[in-house]
């Protein structure tokens, strides 16, 4: 099983933009599709974006479509996600995670990453 430890978190202005990164320990990361969720305060949590274990295929919320890219490299044991145009509804504490791709989101998490703040003022 894999360990997620995400980065890249901080304040930036509305507009702005930030990547957040995620590194994963162990071999087994290529097996995993791995995802981003996020929970802002007084809020569940909830899906961002998810990758395919390949990267091939990628899905989004609605909500951060257009503004937000994730990506992989499995050589480097990493998933991204770019977050362009950030909003400040956007600000919350980011979640990569480790699970299964299932109708476009991600499903049956079976890692979940510490989280990384991200604040974005108006």
């Amino acid at each position: 099983q894999v360990q997620l430890v995400e980065s890249g978190g901080g304040l930036v202005q509305a507009g702005g933009s930030l990547r957040l990164s995620c590194a994963a320990s162990g071999r087994a990361f290529s097996r995993y599709n791995m995802g981003w969720f996020r929970q802002a305060p007084g809020k569940e949590r909830e899906f961002v974006a998810v990758i395919s274990r390949s990267g091939g295929n990628t899905y989004y919320a609605d909500s951060v479509k257009g503004r937000f890219t994730i990506s992989r490299d499995n050589a480097k044991n990493t998933v991204y996600l770019q977050m362009n145009s950030l909003k400040p509804e956007d600000t919350a504490v980011y979640y990569c995670a480790a699970g299964t791709l299932v109708a476009g989101t991600l499903k049956y998490v079976e890692v979940w990453g510490q989280g990384t703040l991200v604040t974005v003022s108006s």
